[in-house]
């Protein structure tokens, strides 16, 4: 494939369409920069899917403090203190940022912002935009101040195939699209790619969200961290639908139960009941329909006719699958939805390699922990934006020359790996099934075939995962039922968990002689 160098006279090129890339763009303007999106803007991102909103201490029984001792303890243990305290002072001014773009959260009568309740929080804190449509409402809005902006050039529908790295230095992003490959010269790029909810067969996420922005920066050398923390949303509408529509955990905060197919609220028990984390009502439904029962979330109490006003896109969904919210249980199920793991970054969302920067989920910046606190995740990409932009602006640079020669690995696809990633690293795990997954996956990741870019980043989350032998947070197993002593976070580069899926496939492959 031909490949087209296009010069860019230096600017930072930001990957990435969602609330994260969006934002990180806007805040860099006047200067110029290129955002790279590998779909029209305002589709494919699963910023735009987000029902819920963003936390911020902005009630008057709330405070930073209170936001952050709800955040440190969702996360078990694993998150960095010195990052929550910084993003949840962070998060009110945040709030108001985004509403001078022009996003109007929701109010009441006297235009106060309407506060939501959701799980793991002490206090109402939650804002939102058009009831259960934030995500869209943001993307929207950005989008809409993106296009107004000159110094932000945006490149749709092209993939990012490669991080071009010399001598421990990004130099270029190689992408590919419908008129072939390109290469934009450039010692600053910003990964904000979102998730890897795409490599099970049960997500939220849109098929397109397997990694992507993991294996750049893990082909490009840079450390990743965590990898093993899958989070898997409690209450996905239960049907063939893929993605699977969301039932927002908002739906609890206002009251909503949990029951079984005999009417039995099976959380009335747990701590927290139905506003526990969310690792422990996934865990509770997972063993529920591991018995064979199914799992039904009933709002007719607690909302009622009231539904549709409150919720009018999930009561839209719901009557699409057959069901009316007001005066039927919702069938639901847990399914993939955010990643905890990411791009190991430090504060202004550095990499280990340089002239590489993440932001969004697909970094790792220490604030989630084991299990994120609800409505945290945009809060962090709109908080952590501002910051990844300000050291992108005062980082300097060289230009390089227009030359730039690399191959164009084929476009990726997640179909082959689903079933290996959702039968092996879903909510319960155990240490056989992920050294099979491994052993699968290892000769896939060291190929050039579609599948390699989402077997390699489930291995490293599979070897992530059999590293850690213990449960914590989102990351259970069964056969290793127990938090250890000490919390430690994971680390990992491609060559580390090469190195280490290889001994554990020599390992099985001695077993079974």
């Amino acid at each position: 494939m031909s490949l087209e160098v296009r010069d860019i006279a230096g600017a930072p090129v930001v990957i990435g369409g969602g609330i994260a890339g969006l934002m990180t763009a806007l805040h860099l303007a006047p200067e110029p920069v290129v955002l790279l999106t590998n779909a029209p803007l305002g589709t494919g991102a699963c910023s735009e899917l987000a029902q819920g909103g963003l936390a911020a201490s902005l009630g008057g029984d709330d405070g930073p403090d209170f936001h952050l001792c709800d955040t440190i303890a969702a996360g078990d243990g694993l998150c960095d203190e010195a990052t929550v305290r910084r993003v949840v002072r962070a998060a009110p001014e945040a709030i108001r940022t985004i509403q001078r773009f022009g996003v109007a959260f929701d109010q009441h009568p006297d235009r106060a912002l309407r506060l939501g309740l959701e799980a793991a929080h002490s206090r109402r804190r939650i804002v939102h935009a058009a009831g259960d449509a934030t995500g869209r409402e943001l993307v929207r809005v950005l989008i809409a101040a993106v296009r107004r902006t000159a110094s932000i050039t945006t490149i749709e529908n092209v993939e990012v195939r490669r991080l071009v790295v010399q001598d421990g230095s990004v130099i270029a992003v190689v992408a590919a699209g419908r008129a072939g490959a390109l290469a934009l010269p450039t010692r600053r790029a910003v990964l904000a790619t979102g998730g890897v909810g795409g490599l099970f067969c049960d997500t939220t996420n849109p098929a397109g969200s397997w990694g992507h922005g993991l294996a750049l920066a893990a082909w490009a050398g840079a450390e990743l961290a965590d990898l093993e923390f899958i989070q898997f949303h409690p209450t996905a509408l239960d049907g063939p639908r893929r993605p699977m529509p969301l039932v927002s955990e908002a739906v609890r905060g206002e009251g909503a139960v949990l029951i079984d197919e005999r009417g039995e609220r099976f959380l009335a028990d747990t701590p927290g009941g139905e506003l526990a984390p969310r690792d422990v009502v996934a865990r509770a439904i997972w063993h529920q329909l591991a018995v064979g029962r199914r799992v039904f979330l009933d709002a007719r109490q607690s909302l009622g006719p009231r539904f549709g006003k409150r919720f009018p896109g999930i009561a839209e969904l719901c009557r699409s699958a057959g069901v009316d919210p007001a005066t039927d249980p919702i069938p639901v199920r847990p399914a993939a939805h955010y990643h905890m793991g990411g791009v190991a970054v430090d504060s202004a969302g550095r990499s280990s390699i340089e002239g590489l920067w993440a932001c969004g989920e697909v970094a790792c910046t220490g604030l989630h922990g084991a299990n994120r606190l609800a409505s945290n995740s945009l809060t962090e990409a709109a908080v952590t934006a501002s910051w990844v932009a300000e050291s992108v602006a005062g980082t300097s640079y060289t230009r390089r020359p227009r030359r730039c020669s690399t191959f164009v690995p084929p476009r990726p696809d997640a179909s082959a790996v689903r079933p290996i990633v959702s039968a092996a690293l879903g909510i319960i795990r155990d240490g056989e099934a992920m050294r099979e997954a491994v052993a699968t996956l290892l000769p896939i990741a060291a190929d050039n075939v579609a599948a390699s870019g989402p077997a390699l980043v489930s291995l490293m989350i599979a070897v992530a995962a059999l590293g850690r032998e213990e449960s914590r947070g989102a990351h259970c197993r069964s056969d290793f039922p127990l938090h250890d002593a000490d919390a430690r976070p994971s680390r990992l580069t491609l060559h580390s968990a090469m190195r280490a899926a290889a001994a554990l496939d020599c390992r099985a492959t001695i077993r079974s002689t």
